[in-house]
């Protein structure tokens, strides 16, 4: 069995292929690129070499053949990517813009990601799993898709593995006022969160002060809310902060050209998740992480960036 599983949308990704090209109007795409959160997660964990299977559901079509045939070069377990012939590929069309924000339109609660259940989680494949990793962007998708990841989550504690949680928020996906609630079955049994910038805020519980904390002070709640839980704090050209109990230290970024950011907090997160896999130290495993985020963001293309160990290795200098 994997000693990774990720569980949640594989999607295709049609984006424009310059900055400022609104998707309101005519012009033109460049894609399928093989996408979905959870999927490049996935795909990156198993380029740096770990055991990986994925939990998700793609169309009978070309589009779910496209995601097939990449997360099977990649080496991953698919024996639990069901293919649903009543539902079409899940997609995404995706424009960029100067000023760094980008704009979506999803194809997902009614496509062939949104019919994932319960019923494609058996404990059976968790058994043996080291990592279980979610994202909220599978908790958003549709309610049974939630369900599967609640169900997956419970399994994986039950089995004695860790679970990694990168809330992923899309406002597209989820109102921000439903994120905690939605989060919480996850949360609570979390041992490695991954946020990005203000998730971390929106996470920890509301109080009076609430808008006033820092994207650090929400983190550090976080990692005080169960016993030896790790908070990787993603902030993007800053690096990461790494938080626990115990500790809390800052890992500088890499500096790199970035070409498409899509994908590169998913990277992060796959590296990060194996450096502890290895057994390595906060401090390395993290800059392992920054060295693969940086470099998932180099190439047009959510997976396309994301590298091998060894030219992980040999950015982050290890």
């Amino acid at each position: 069995m994997p000693d990774i599983i990720a569980i949640g949308e594989a999607l295709v990704e049609i984006m424009r292929p310059g900055r400022d090209m609104p998707l309101d109007r005519p012009g033109a795409f460049v894609g399928p690129y093989p996408s979905g959160a959870p999927a490049i997660f996935a795909s990156a964990a198993a380029r740096l070499g770990a055991s990986t299977g994925f939990i998700g559901v793609v169309g009978a079509d070309d589009f779910g053949q496209c995601l097939r045939r990449r997360l099977e070069e990649d080496g991953l377990d698919l024996s639990h990517l069901r293919t649903d012939p009543a539902r079409t590929t899940a997609c995404a069309f995706v424009a960029y813009f100067s000023g760094g924000d980008r704009r979506f339109i999803f194809h997902l609660a009614h496509a062939a990601a949104g019919g994932l259940s319960p019923d494609d989680v058996p404990a059976s494949y968790l058994q043996g799993a080291r990592f279980l990793h979610i994202m909220g962007s599978a908790l958003a998708v549709s309610p049974s898709s939630r369900e599967a990841c609640y169900k997956a989550a419970r399994l994986a504690k039950a089995a004695g593995a860790r679970v990694s949680f990168d809330p992923n928020l899309r406002p597209e996906l989820l109102g921000l006022e439903q994120v905690r609630s939605v989060c919480a079955p996850i949360l609570e049994l979390a041992d490695v969160v991954l946020p990005s910038g203000a998730e971390a805020r929106m996470l920890v519980a509301a109080g009076p002060n609430q808008a006033e904390l820092s994207d650090e002070e929400a983190a550090r709640r976080l990692a005080q809310e169960l016993t030896g839980r790790v908070v990787a704090l993603k902030q993007g050209e800053r690096g990461s902060t790494i938080i626990t109990g115990e500790q809390e230290f800052q890992v500088p970024s890499f500096p790199v050209t970035e070409v498409d950011p899509t994908g590169a907090g998913d990277c992060y997160d796959a590296a990060f998740v194996v450096g502890l896999l290895r057994g390595w130290p906060l401090p390395r495993a993290a800059r392992f992480a920054n060295a693969v985020g940086a470099l998932a963001v180099s190439k047009q293309g959510p997976m396309e960036g994301a590298p091998t160990l060894a030219e992980a290795l040999a950015l982050a200098g290890l």
